[in-house]
C-alpha cells in the first residue's frame, strides 16, 4: 500500500490510531498529516500532506497536497548547521505550530515548539535518514510554500528541512483552512509526519507474523491428524 498515492484519508485514520497519535474530532478541527514517500531521492516533491476533518454532521471531510518532507539539494550540499542539514524525524508534534510569517515575509504555519531532526552531515546529494545525528529543538522548520504562483519542477533552496507545498493556489487554501481553525479553536496546530518506508516495514513484519502464525496453526493440524493415524 503506498500511502502517498491512496490518497485515502480512512486509511490515514486507521493509521494514526495504530500508532496511539492524537486525532482531532471537533468540527473543522484540523488533522494535518504528511506521508513521507518510500524514496531518498532528493529535489522532487513526491511526499503528500493529508488536512482532514469532521463537518457539522460528524462525517470526515477532507484534502491532500503534493509538498516535500525533505531538503532540497542545495542545502543537502551546503548545510547551514554544521552538523549538518535537518531532515525532520517521522512523529507526532503537538501544538508545535502557529500561523505566523515565515521570514517575515507570508503567512505561514511555523514553528513555535521543539520538533526533532536529525542531521544530515555529510554534504552530498543523497538523503539519509538513518545514521544522522538526532537532535530536538526550535529551527525554524515551517510549513510553508515554494512559488507564490504556479507549481515549482524541483525543491532546490526551498527547503532546508521544512514542509514546502509545491504549488502556490494548494498552500493559499491550505492557510484558509488553517485560518477557519484558528478563529474556532486558537492559534496552535499538531503536525504528524508518517515514514512510508517504516509503514512497509511495519506491514512486512506483521506478514510474516501472520504467515508464521498460520503455518504454526497448519503443521499442528496435519501433525495431529499423523499422530492420531499412525501413533498407536
Amino acid at each position: 500500500m503506498e500511502l502517498a498515492r491512496k490518497k485515502n484519508i480512512r486509511a490515514i485514520i486507521r493509521l494514526l490510531k495504530s500508532k496511539g497519535y492524537k486525532l482531532l474530532e471537533k468540527p473543522y478541527e484540523l488533522n494535518i498529516v504528511g506521508i513521507r514517500a518510500d524514496s531518498n531521492t532528493p529535489n522532487n516533491f513526491d511526499d503528500t500532506l493529508y488536512v482532514f476533518w469532521k463537518n457539522n454532521k460528524d462525517a470526515w471531510e477532507g484534502k491532500h497536497y503534493t509538498i516535500t518532507t525533505d531538503p532540497g539539494t542545495y542545502w543537502l550540499k551546503n548545510p547551514m548547521n554544521v552538523d549538518g542539514t535537518a531532515i525532520l524525524k517521522e512523529g507526532q508534534y503537538e501544538n508545535a505550530y502557529k500561523l505566523g510569517l515565515h521570514r517575515g515575509e507570508y503567512k505561514a504555519l511555523v514553528q513555535q515548539k521543539p520538533v526533532t531532526v536529525i542531521r544530515d552531515y555529510d554534504r552530498n546529494a543523497i538523503l539519509d535518514f538513518n545514521n544522522g545525528k538526532e537532535t530536538t529543538g526550535l529551527y525554524g522548520i515551517n510549513i510553508h510554500r515554494s512559488s507564490a504562483t504556479g507549481t515549482s519542477k524541483n525543491v532546490d533552496k526551498w527547503s532546508a528541512g521544512c514542509q514546502v507545498f509545491e504549488n502556490g493556489q494548494d498552500f493559499k487554501n491550505f492557510i484558509g483552512l488553517a485560518e477557519k481553525h484558528n478563529s474556532l479553536y486558537g492559534n496552535n496546530f499538531t503536525y504528524t509526519l508518517v515514514d512510508e518506508r517504516a509503514y512497509n516495514r511495519m506491514l512486512k513484519r506483521r506478514g510474516l507474523y501472520v504467515a508464521l502464525t498460520l503455518g504454526l496453526i497448519v503443521a499442528g493440524y496435519y501433525g495431529n491428524k499423523y499422530y492420531k493415524k499412525n501413533i498407536k
